[in-house]
């Protein structure tokens, strides 16, 4: 607690030259995440951090020379990479070092000034915002999604089993998972088509091709793996906390009639893999540490190779907002917590090793959709609506009990701390009319 307390402190004080407004910003200097970028100036997919309303080009202070003092960064050669991967896999020491070196170059009154008062480094490196293309971070090799939050799992349960049976046994013992699509994991600001699928409405009837009726967003989280393990070797989980190079925003878009009848029995398929969108900047975990709080509590307490006794779940606020076509603004219509998930990150990685599994990096992992225990914390249009019962009101007059074609939905998150806040910037994307059928 003291050493979380002295860590609040020290980052509460810390401020950039760098202008922006801390009580809105989602980039302070105490964030620092990390992305990838191409500009008009250099179409190239290169590695940066945000800091304001700005990207920094971290391959250009590489070629000035400003990570040579670490030799762990290698001269941040990485940097010009047009993925994080390499960074990723260098492990902590690296992510310590680099981190350690950009806060230097932005603090106000810090000893490194050679960014500060180069005029022309600061003009080839700091670039505005809103004038890069943002790129996926990481070549991801393989995404895992889980469904680690009890009320959402119950939620879903009680819909289709009952109150009585809707936890399956497993799931109060492990962090029930499966195997997603890479290929089809996008980056925030990237628009889907509305799939076509095998639909069987009618159980009375033969199952049929059509259009997906019933399209939903799930609200999630995710990380990234960092250096991995070699094959047979579990992650322990005194070994996973440097494992988890940092987090994003996820939408893992929904199918729900394509889902619902081919599910059985081994899960998700067509209905998931249609498309998952991530925010575009990786927030580390040495910027959510201040934010970590206790886990929910585990009854019955998880096998030992699942125990975590440390701050092992994060404060991160959460929120899902849907803008219909003609809507001149976006409606809020959820708010929950990644505290809300039962099975913390860490968990979810050390059970995914422990059969050996290895994981590389640059793997995504998902949590699951995330609700809160009330119906304003719910993370799915399916159980806002309450499987459809339930009718969204919008602004406009019309309702939504699953999404429209031209909806733009965005999801933030941010965690909030003493003046300043820590977020992951925008996970959006639109639903847009299926592809012609051939």
């Amino acid at each position: 607690a003291k050493k979380k307390q002295k860590m609040a402190e020290e980052t509460k004080m810390e401020t950039s030259w760098v202008e922006y407004d801390p009580a809105t910003c989602n980039f302070p200097i105490q964030n620092l995440p990390y992305g990838v970028f191409s500009d008009k100036g250099n179409s190239a997919p290169r590695c940066a951090t945000a800091i304001g309303d700005n990207v920094l080009d971290l391959s250009a202070l590489a070629k000035a020379g400003l990570f040579d003092s670490e030799k762990v960064l290698e001269g941040g050669a990485c940097f010009a990479e047009p993925t994080l991967n390499t960074f990723m896999a260098m492990g902590r020491p690296a992510w310590t070092a680099a981190r350690t070196i950009l806060t230097d170059l932005l603090l106000e009154g810090g000893k490194n000034a050679a960014l500060r008062d180069d005029a022309d480094l600061r003009m080839a490196a700091l670039l505005p915002i809103d004038q890069v293309q943002m790129h996926l971070p990481a070549k991801i090799g393989d995404y895992t999604d889980f469904y680690s939050s009890r009320y959402h799992a119950t939620n879903v349960g009680t819909m289709f089993r009952g109150a009585d049976n809707a936890l399956q046994p497993n799931w109060t013992w492990l962090p029930v998972g499966y195997h997603g699509r890479a290929s089809s994991v996008v980056v925030s600001g990237t628009d889907l088509h509305r799939p076509r699928g095998q639909l069987r409405p009618d159980p009375a009837k033969p199952p049929a091709r059509d259009v997906c009726k019933l399209m939903d967003f799930e609200l999630e989280m995710a990380f990234f793996v960092g250096p991995g393990n070699k094959l047979g070797h579990p992650i322990s989980m005194e070994e996973a906390g440097d494992q988890i190079f940092g987090m994003v925003v996820m939408n893992d878009w929904s199918a729900r009639d394509i889902q619902k009848w081919e599910y059985v029995p081994l899960g998700p398929f067509g209905g998931k893999n249609l498309g998952t969108t991530i925010s575009p900047w990786v927030v580390t975990t040495d910027a959510l540490a201040p934010f970590a709080i206790p886990n929910q509590e585990q009854d019955p307490a998880p096998l030992d190779y699942l125990q975590e006794k440390g701050l092992s779940a994060y404060d991160i606020k959460l929120e899902v907002s849907i803008q219909g076509e003609g809507m001149k603004e976006p409606h809020v219509v959820s708010k929950s917590n990644a505290k809300y998930l039962y099975w913390n990150f860490k968990q979810q990685l050390v059970h995914h090793s422990v059969t050996g599994c290895n994981m590389r990096p640059g793997d995504l992992l998902g949590s699951g959709t995330i609700s809160g225990p009330d119906a304003a914390e719910y993370g799915s249009m399916l159980e806002i609506s309450w499987k459809g019962t339930k009718p969204v009101s919008m602004p406009d007059g019309s309702e939504r009990k699953f999404l429209a074609n031209g909806d733009l939905v965005n999801m933030k998150g941010y965690c909030q701390g003493d003046g300043f806040r820590v977020g992951f910037g925008p996970c959006s994307g639109r639903i847009l009319a299926p592809v012609a059928q051939k």
